[in-house]
C-alpha cells in the first residue's frame, strides 16, 4: 500500500471536503519525505515556492558553476556547507585547497590556481579561504561561474575575530588582558602593518576582497569608491550575514535552486561564553573608525542588498525567509532530535562532527547525531553539521577515488606561506 494511502486510512471521521483536501496534501507531503529522505527533501515539488513566479520559458537548470569567496567570521562556513552538500548530491567537482596550503588556498596569500589540488581540477565550485585575485580565479573557474560572497556588519565581526585570533595574531597578543576595549582605546599602539595575521585585525573585508587593507576611505575616499566597483563588476550577489535567510533566498533564485537546496544547519559558532552578548554603542563606533573601509563596504553594500530585495518583491522574500526557517527547525529535529541544541566540541561522541578548536580560550560549539542512528537519512544528516575541515578532507578522498588519484606522498609547494592555524590538541572529558 502507498503511503499517501497508509495515511489517509488513520483518518476514519467525517470531514469536509475541504479538510480532505488538506489532509492529501499534507499525506503527499509524507510521501514525499518517504521517497526522498536520504535527500532530505522537505518541500512538496508540485507546490514551489517562488514569488512572483519566475517568468522564464523554459525554466532555468539549476546553476552549477559557483565561486563563493569565504570571508572571514562572516557565517561563511555554513554558505560553504551548503554548497559542499549541493555539490555532492549533483556529482559536482569542487576546487579544494593543496595539501601545503591546509584548508585553505594559502591564505593570506593572494590566490593562486596553483594551490588547487589537481585531483580537483577543472571545477565546478569553489568555497574555501582565499584572497581573492579576480586574474587567477577566471583562470581557474568555468566562464560562466557565479561569484557570490557575504559580508558582515564591521563590529560585530571585529568582536568575533579579535576573539577567535586572539591566540594568533600578534597585534591581539599584546593587549593587556585579552581586552577589546583596551585595542580599540588605541589600536596603533598594538597593531603592526605587514606582519604575521595583521589583515586579521585591520579592515579584514578588504583585504579578503583582494583590496590594500591599510588606506582610510577618510583620506582617500575614491579608492573605496573603486574597491566598491571592481566588487559590483564580479560578484551577482553580496549576501548580508545579519540577514542570513534572506541571503539564502536571493542566493536560490539567482542560482535557479529550490529552497531545501539551501537548508542549513549553523556552524563554527562559537559559544555565548566566548562572545560578547552586545557590544556597547561607543565599542561598536570604534571598531567601525578602526575598520572604515570594511565600514564603507558593508554599508553600501547593505544599501544595495535591500534594493534587490525590493525588486524581488520584499513580501515574496520574507515569505520564503520564513518558510525556509520552519523547513530548517523540522530538518533539524528530524536529523539531531526534538530538542536540537548546539553542544561543545567535549559533548560531541560522533568524531566527524567535533569542530576545530582555534584556542582553550575560545569554544566552537556543533550538533551530535543522536546514538543508534544508520542508512542514508543519517548520512545526510552527518553532512548537514560536518565542520569544514572534515568536510573538505572527505571531499578530497572522495574525488580522489573519483579521479582515480592514487595515494602518494603530494608535492610541496615552492614557497608555502606560514602554516594556517591548527586545531590544538583535544582535551579529554574529566581531565
Amino acid at each position: 500500500m502507498s503511503p499517501i494511502l497508509q495515511c489517509l486510512q488513520q483518518s476514519t471521521t467525517m470531514m469536509s471536503r475541504r479538510k480532505i483536501l488538506l489532509l492529501v496534501l499534507g499525506c503527499s507531503t509524507i510521501s514525499l519525505l518517504i521517497h526522498q529522505g536520504s535527500q532530505l527533501s522537505w518541500y512538496p515539488k508540485l507546490f514551489p515556492l517562488s514569488c512572483p513566479p519566475l517568468r522564464e520559458s523554459p525554466p532555468r537548470a539549476k546553476h552549477t558553476a559557483v565561486a563563493f569567496l569565504k570571508t572571514h567570521k562572516t557565517a561563511g562556513t555554513t554558505v560553504q556547507n551548503i554548497l559542499f552538500r549541493f555539490a555532492e548530491r549533483h556529482n559536482l567537482t569542487v576546487a579544494l585547497p593543496h595539501p601545503s596550503c591546509e584548508h585553505q588556498f594559502c591564505y593570506p596569500r593572494n590566490f593562486s590556481a596553483h594551490f588547487v589540488h589537481p585531483a580537483t581540477r577543472p571545477p565546478h565550485m569553489l568555497a574555501s579561504h582565499l584572497r581573492f585575485d579576480r586574474a587567477e580565479l577566471e583562470r581557474l573557474m568555468p566562464p560562466d561561474t557565479v561569484y557570490v560572497t557575504i559580508l558582515r556588519e564591521p563590529a560585530a565581526m571585529f568582536e568575533s575575530l579579535f576573539s577567535y585570533y586572539n591566540q594568533y595574531c600578534p597585534a591581539f597578543r599584546r593587549v593587556p588582558n585579552a581586552s577589546l576595549e583596551a585595542f580599540l582605546r588605541a589600536p596603533e599602539a598594538y597593531y603592526r602593518p605587514g606582519e604575521h595575521f595583521a589583515m586579521f585585525a585591520h579592515n579584514t573585508l578588504a583585504y579578503d576582497l583582494g583590496g590594500d587593507n591599510e588606506r582610510s576611505p577618510r583620506d582617500d575616499a575614491a579608492y573605496l569608491a573603486g574597491l566598491i566597483r571592481q566588487v559590483e563588476e564580479v560578484f551577482s550577489l553580496v549576501m548580508i550575514a545579519e540577514y542570513f535567510d534572506e541571503s539564502l533566498v536571493l542566493l536560490r533564485r539567482l542560482l535557479a535552486w529550490d529552497l531545501d537546496d539551501v537548508l542549513y544547519a549553523k556552524l563554527n559558532a562559537r559559544a555565548a561564553t566566548s562572545r560578547l552578548a552586545t557590544i556597547p554603542e561607543a565599542l561598536a563606533r570604534a571598531a567601525r573608525s578602526w575598520n572604515a573601509l570594511d565600514a564603507g563596504l558593508y554599508d553600501h553594500f547593505n544599501a544595495t542588498f535591500w534594493r534587490r530585495v525590493a525588486r524581488a518583491g520584499r513580501a515574496c522574500v520574507e515569505r520564503e525567509a520564513r518558510e525556509l526557517r520552519e523547513a530548517r527547525q523540522r530538518l533539524l529535529r528530524r536529523c539531531f532530535g526534538d530538542e536540537p541544541v548546539l553542544r561543545p566540541a567535549a559533548q560531541i561522541r560522533t568524531k566527524q562532527l567535533q569542530p576545530w578548536q582555534p584556542s582553550r580560550k575560545v569554544d566552537i560549539m556543533g550538533y551530535d547525531l543522536p546514538g543508534g542512528g544508520a542508512g542514508p537519512t543519517t548520512e545526510a544528516c552527518l553532512k548537514l553539521a560536518m565542520p569544514e575541515v572534515q568536510y573538505s578532507n572527505y571531499l578530497l578522498r572522495k574525488q580522489k577515488r573519483r579521479g582515480g588519484v592514487r595515494s602518494r606522498p603530494e608535492p610541496v609547494l615552492d614557497n608555502p606561506p606560514p602554516r594556517p592555524i591548527r586545531a590544538l590538541p583535544r582535551i579529554s572529558q574529566g581531565t
